[in-house]
């Protein structure tokens, strides 16, 4: 089928074009992207949208969330304008055989939703004892290994790992933690944990573990990507490494862009999360990093049950949904931050491509035709009948948000229209 996409503003953040135009496409690609006033030959007789008022960027590429009810999860992710995203390994049971990675692939082509790579777990049950079979897993459809948020506190095992890794030319991506000091922490180690009596996790459990990884990732050649960055001190060390020549990616949780430990208020654990929400210092050191391109962003997709929340703020389950709210949380950064749109988006589309070593993420003639239309302008709430995931558990529920997807295009499909 041959769509023609007319008046749209065109954003495409890996060649900086922000401007009026139209978009064409053919055969689940993109034939051209061209002035208002011009059509390709061959496209007359083409289905027609007309996204006057609308912005149309590449679909976004989510590097972390979790689906506990896959199609459900896939389906809200498309509402939000995501065409890719990896699931990390921690499903039920965690993702350390062929077979199962291979039942979640073909469950997640089935639905004909969002595409998913799956994280393969870097040690069996994750329990960071025996490593998994990588490139059984690999071949399966793993595009990296991880241990998701468990903990690894074996420092042998994470160097064999690497090892294994590198000797295959695997990604890995780790969650800098160390697992004693950050022990039965609950919030950041600072001011608002200590007023209200919370156990606390210090930055030096990010740095600690940021800088072992560091020293492992040289020693054994493994590419290393290191997830859910919370603290400046943790951004200084990944910052030095890059200097010094060390090949590190990394991300950041769009919510660590805009909050802190004091929206923690009075046991709001809505507000917890896995890293903590840290200083506002660390805030801002990350917000700076993230529009430098130091990081890139992902929406930390987390959906907890009610009975989850619903405890004492140091029992409560960690993290909060993102899929639908990654993209105007993403635009509220920009516009706090004054960061160009190209710029923002660039963090959730062609930067999160690279990651995943995908050629993906912008909107270049010959590429997939994965897209996402969306009113900027359009405001809603944001709370439990807004939102199509599994869990409701979002620190902004209630909140107004600006920019709201209309459509999503998967390989030329439309796979979401409000």
């Amino acid at each position: 089928m041959k769509i023609a996409i007319k008046n749209a503003r065109v954003v495409d953040p890996r060649s900086r074009l922000d401007a009026l135009r139209n978009l064409f496409l053919a055969d689940g690609r993109i034939a051209a992207v061209t002035e208002v006033s011009v059509v390709p030959e061959g496209f007359a007789d083409a289905r027609q949208i007309n996204a006057s008022n609308l912005l149309v960027c590449p679909g976004l590429i989510d590097l972390c969330a979790r689906l506990p009810d896959l199609e459900n999860e896939l389906a809200a992710a498309a509402a939000g304008g995501i065409t890719t995203l990896a699931c990390p390994p921690d499903t039920t049971p965690p993702l350390d055989e062929a077979r199962l990675v291979e039942r979640l692939r073909h469950r997640s082509e089935q639905s004909g939703l969002a595409r998913m790579f799956p994280l393969g777990a870097l040690t069996q049950g994750l329990v960071g004892e025996k490593l998994t079979e990588m490139v059984k897993l690999a071949n399966a459809g793993c595009i990296a290994f991880s241990q998701a948020s468990a903990p690894l506190p074996d420092t042998l095992v994470l160097w064999r790992a690497l090892q294994y890794a590198a000797t295959f030319g695997f990604s890995v991506w780790l969650r800098p933690k160390d697992a004693r000091l950050a022990f039965e922490g609950a919030a950041h180690d600072g001011a608002v944990a200590a007023r209200l009596g919370l156990p606390g996790i210090p930055v030096s459990a990010e740095t600690v573990a940021i800088a072992t990884v560091l020293q492992l990732a040289r020693d054994t050649g493994a590419r290393l990507h290191l997830t859910r960055i919370s603290s400046a001190e943790g951004i200084a060390l990944i910052r030095r490494a890059r200097e010094e020549g060390q090949a590190i990616t990394c991300d950041v949780g769009i919510h660590h862009l805009h909050l802190d430990e004091s929206e923690i208020g009075y046991f709001d654990t809505n507000a917890r999360f896995d890293p903590p929400l840290r200083s506002a210092a660390d805030r801002a050191a990350l917000s700076a990093a993230a529009a430098e391109g130091v990081l890139a962003i992902c929406s930390d997709h987390t959906p907890v049950s009610d009975d989850g929340k619903h405890l004492p703020f140091a029992e409560a389950l960690p993290g909060a949904v993102g899929l639908e709210l990654l993209l105007p949380l993403v635009l509220r950064w920009a516009k706090q931050e004054n960061i160009p749109l190209t710029t923002a988006l660039a963090r959730v589309t062609c930067d999160a491509a690279a990651i995943l070593g995908l050629d993906a993420g912008h909107l270049s003639p010959g590429a997939a035709a994965d897209l996402c239309i969306f009113d900027p302008q359009a405001s809603w709430q944001a709370g439990a009948q807004t939102l199509r995931t599994q869990g409701k558990n979002t620190p902004f529920s209630g909140q107004t948000l600006r920019g709201r997807v209309q459509m999503t295009f998967i390989n030329g499909q439309l796979v979401f229209s409000r």
